[in-house]
């Protein structure tokens, strides 16, 4: 956290910082006046009580006396105000300029790992759950805001405190005063610092339990509509409220041991209150000390209290906030498996030198169970490509290597005879439009979903986008136009419009690579049809790769290849395959036209 509070490349942060410390000393220093004054109050109006005496009735007119009696102890008392005023003045404004510290370091660290975590590669994000990570940063942020505010605004002041008042009492009292002192603020820490880390472990238990409870909740509201298509609600309130119980069961051990723990707090504090009001009351039989002296002693030991109770929830929630931190910076020691080489050289192409070639491609998402073998194929520069075949033969994971997401076991992946790990990654990916099989959107407009493939593009290039993904006239007949809500993950729109927005915004992004995985497997056969004049429109003279379950959309690519067992069965244009009769393209297609003549 060192470099968050103290950056080298932020002087205006540094300078806060000693501001701060300035603002903490001199705040400190004046509430130690405060029992001072109330001391000098009580001795003085202690001494001057008996001024109807003989000797004042000698020296002074009575009235007069009691006049200057008054005007001193009003002097003593608003000193006494003005310091008890001065020390939260001084705290506050010790808060307001630290603020700034805080909140900035709190913004640096969340949008470091929010960054880190959109630069970790897609194993990582197929494992995570999203609420349960949510929570970490979400943690892990008020943790860093906790332990900076503590650090700076209780334990560094409260041991300059502890100091101060040892040595007042040592000075003004004895020896023995600053050693109860210190030792019941030894205690007081030692039992502390003991029962908070034996308890540690129930606060651990409820926090697993509340972001089991919380990644529980996200994942079932994600999924309302899968909820409700098989009557699920009670189940998932079921599972939810498992969850709660367990979280219960934990924050009811937390909350039992932390009641203890202020007890016995309290027990150590009263004691060594006790102990040093009887030895103040002794001095003052004997003559040694003042009635004033007594109330000090009471005044600077209540003043301790405070940041001394304060000083166990610190304690536990430093330790908390530690781990939560720990959680969240253990995001930033995530390393991902795909990263550009050091010094990579960009990769610019035209749509001219825009080939691609798998050479001897083998792959597997684990060990031993392969996707692809040995896979070869080229597409020429400002050719189209198709491929075709069953489920799980490999198809989405040539898109998925192509934009490197994963890298193969073995062969190489290239583009304009480049291979794609040693240019640099984000290069790459410009170079590469997709439109995915599954389109999710962003819960904002139906604009910025399309805006999202280029924000430099102007509305017009927007709107040229949407009317060639066959997508314009359909917004146009809504109330709000392109600032309609498209709903969280686009749910407020059919399947069929999600895919044509994906369309659009991979037209919008103008790569000379085009890539469309299922690009038309939402869309009925009136839209797919306007979709393929549209995406005839999008391919011409880029090179283009098309995944497709349905042989009709692939019929004018210029190559066709049937993948089946992870690798290339036939290859061929439509035609071709279309004249083997034995072929397995020849059977895929008669079974679809037989499909589409029964219906």
């Amino acid at each position: 956290m060192v470099q968050y509070i103290w950056p080298k490349d932020r002087p205006d942060v540094k300078r806060r910082v000693l501001i701060s410390l300035g603002l903490l000393i001199t705040g400190k220093v004046i509430s130690i006046q405060a029992p001072i004054l109330f001391k000098n109050v009580i001795d003085f109006l202690n001494e001057n009580s008996a001024s109807d005496d003989k000797s004042a009735k000698k020296l002074f007119n009575l009235d007069d006396a009691r006049s200057t009696v008054f005007t001193m102890a009003c002097s003593l008392i608003l000193g006494y105000g003005a310091a008890r005023a001065g020390s939260s003045l001084f705290n506050e404004l010790r808060n307001s300029v630290f603020a700034k510290v805080a909140t900035d370091s709190i913004r640096r660290v969340a949008v470091n790992v929010f960054s880190h975590l959109h630069q970790l590669d897609l194993a990582y994000h197929l494992n995570r759950q999203t609420g349960a990570l949510s929570k970490s940063i979400d943690r892990g942020s008020r943790g860093i805001n906790f332990v900076l505010t503590s650090l700076v605004f209780n334990v560094v002041p409260t041991t300059f405190e502890v100091i101060l008042v040892s040595s007042i009492l040592y000075y003004k009292c004895g020896g023995q005063f600053a050693l109860v002192t210190i030792g019941c603020i030894s205690s007081y820490a030692a039992f502390t610092f003991a029962f908070t880390r034996w308890r540690t472990k129930f606060r651990i238990q409820m926090n697993k339990a509340e972001t089991q409870a919380s990644s529980r909740s996200i994942d079932s509201l994600i999924n309302f509509e899968t909820v409700k298509y098989f009557n699920n609600e009670k189940h998932e309130s079921r599972r939810y409220d498992e969850l709660l119980e367990q979280y219960q069961a934990a924050s009811l051990k937390t909350n039992t041991t932390l009641a203890a723990l202020n007890f016995g707090q309290q027990a150590i504090l009263s004691g060594a209150l006790t102990w040093i009001m009887i030895m103040s009351a002794e001095q003052i039989v004997s003559g040694q000390t003042s009635v004033g002296d007594l109330v000090m002693v009471n005044g600077l030991l209540f003043q301790l209290q405070m940041p001394l109770n304060f000083l166990g929830t610190v304690y536990r929630e430093v330790r908390q906030s530690l781990i939560d931190m720990q959680s969240m910076f253990g995001l930033m020691s995530v390393t991902s498996a795909i990263k550009s080489k050091p010094d990579a050289p960009r990769l610019i192409i035209r749509q001219d030198s825009a080939s691609v070639e798998f050479d001897n491609v083998t792959f597997g998402y684990s060990q031993g169970r392969n996707v692809l073998n040995s896979l070869s194929f080229n597409v020429p520069a400002g050719k189209k490509i198709a491929i075709v075949g069953g489920s799980g033969c490999g198809k989405s994971t040539i898109v998925r290597l192509l934009y490197r997401f994963y890298d193969p076991l073995n062969g190489r992946v290239l583009i304009n005879n480049q291979d794609i790990r040693d240019v640099d990654l984000d290069d790459l990916r410009k170079q590469i439009a997709v439109v995915p099989q599954d389109s999710v959107l962003f819960h904002d407009t139906i604009r910025y979903n399309i805006h999202y493939g280029n924000f430099g593009a102007s509305q017009e290039k927007v709107i040229a986008a949407s009317q060639m993904a066959e997508l314009h006239e359909t917004i146009s007949s809504w109330p709000n136009d392109y600032d309609t809500q498209v709903g969280e993950r686009g749910l407020k729109l059919s399947g069929g419009e999600k895919q044509r927005v994906a369309i659009a915004r991979a037209i919008l992004k103008d790569s000379p690579i085009l890539v469309f995985d299922e690009a038309t497997s939402s869309l009925d056969s009136i839209t797919e049809a306007k979709i393929m004049t549209a995406l005839r429109r999008a391919v011409e003279n880029r090179t283009s790769v098309r995944i497709a379950h349905r042989l009709g959309t692939v019929v004018d690519a210029d190559q066709i290849l049937v993948l089946e067992g992870g690798k290339i069965l036939e290859r061929g244009t439509h035609r071709q395959l279309l004249a083997r009769p034995s072929s397995l393209y020849s059977h895929l297609w008669s079974q679809q036209q037989d499909t589409d003549h029964g219906a």
